[in-house]
């Protein structure tokens, strides 16, 4: 991570350390009002955006953003131009094409700060900063952000997570990485028609869930069918890949369409979603028709298990680890323990051990 500290004022040329120095200059400088070059102009915005006076601070930052294109793109080219002031420049600027591409080819430019601009950046952008590879696979964090960002191609995606793979190369940040690099392998790599699938369906499922997203996840939780935003919504239809990156990036109604998917990969992808939330979590537990992988996966997840509703659902799903039931079952209440007990179609080893804890309880245990 780039360290945005102040610029060493040595270094800097007598007009910049006059800028800066005590007096009503400093708010002057902030404003833009001293006639300083632009490379001096620069330096002393940032400079003044770290400033302990909130005012000027402000000041500063708003100044910066409101800078000329002609006059950033000019100055922001420089490859002597320190990193710290093109990252300041970038998280301001992203969103101006020209701008953004001269600091993403700046070769000074701190790989923290492309994987910023990437996470920020439209397609074209985005395609942008793929062309460098060099600079992805020595920080494949920038092939993270571009994942995750939902204006990013599916083709351009497809095309660095299989360098990344290509060159053993691990992406971090991406909980589902293994399914990632494992559904490329042999896929036909997205094209146009792809990428306009994806924007389509992204665009559908990345809405209002809260109805699937609300409740009390201490609450034994039931799991239900959700219904598509579109019925033509061709989810089923798209490449493995895509579908991977949809349950990644789509909402809770995203998330549940591939967490029933038929293909293990996709659904262990939707489980490990960052979107995924406790009620979620509550519902999925409960249901036997998912994958045995998604039921462990969930009961690995002890920021999960430690919700009370959770551990109910786990212990009455036939698909979750024996290890894993027999160890949630003495925090369960009585009622709920008595129907672990005499449920049907559970591991035995599960059901016995939840009537011998009912007959502990009672005072029926084993005595020595």
């Amino acid at each position: 991570m780039i360290d945005l500290s102040p610029l060493d004022p040595s270094q800097l040329s007598t007009a910049a350390q006059r800028a800066l120095g005590p007096g009503p200059g400093r708010m002057m400088a902030s404003k833009g009002m001293l006639p300083l070059p632009p490379a001096d102009q620069v330096a002393v915005l940032y400079q003044l955006h770290l400033d302990a006076d909130a005012s000027i601070a402000g000041a500063s930052r708003a100044t910066a953003t409101s800078l000329p294109e002609k006059l950033l793109t000019g100055t922001l080219a420089d490859p002597t131009l320190d990193p710290r002031v093109l990252h300041f420049f970038g998280q301001l600027a992203a969103d101006k094409a020209v701008v953004f591409d001269v600091i993403a080819l700046n070769p000074a430019v701190d790989d923290t700060t492309l994987a910023m601009l990437a996470s920020k950046g439209d397609a074209r952008g985005v395609d942008q900063i793929a062309q460098n590879e060099q600079r992805l696979l020595r920080h494949p964090e920038i092939i993270a952000a571009m994942y995750m960002n939902r204006r990013a191609r599916m083709s351009t995606i497809d095309r660095v997570v299989e360098l990344a793979v290509r060159n053993h190369v691990r992406v971090p940040g991406l909980a589902a990485w293994d399914e990632v690099a494992r559904a490329l392998t042999g896929s036909t790599p997205a094209d146009a028609k792809v990428d306009a699938a994806f924007d389509h369906v992204v665009e559908k499922l990345t809405g209002d869930d809260s109805a699937l997203t609300t409740g009390d996840a201490n609450q034994p939780l039931a799991d239900h069918e959700i219904s598509d935003p579109e019925k033509e919504l061709p989810f089923g239809e798209l490449p493995i890949p895509t579908q991977i990156r949809i349950a990644t990036l789509g909402n809770a109604v995203a998330r549940g369409k591939a967490i029933r998917s038929a293909v293990k990969i996709v659904a262990l992808a939707a489980i490990k979603s960052p979107g995924v939330t406790e009620i979620e979590a509550a519902r999925y537990a409960g249901n036997p028709g998912l994958g045995e992988d998604v039921i462990r996966h969930i009961a690995s997840k002890r920021e999960w298990t430690k919700l009370y509703g959770v551990k109910v659902a786990l212990c009455r799903n036939p698909k979750t680890p024996i290890s894993e039931s027999t160890k949630m079952m003495p925090f369960l209440r009585e009622r709920d323990l008595q129907s672990v007990g005499n449920s049907r179609g559970i591991p035995s080893a599960v059901v016995s051990q939840a009537k011998k804890l009912m007959m502990q309880r009672r005072g029926g245990g084993d005595k020595k």
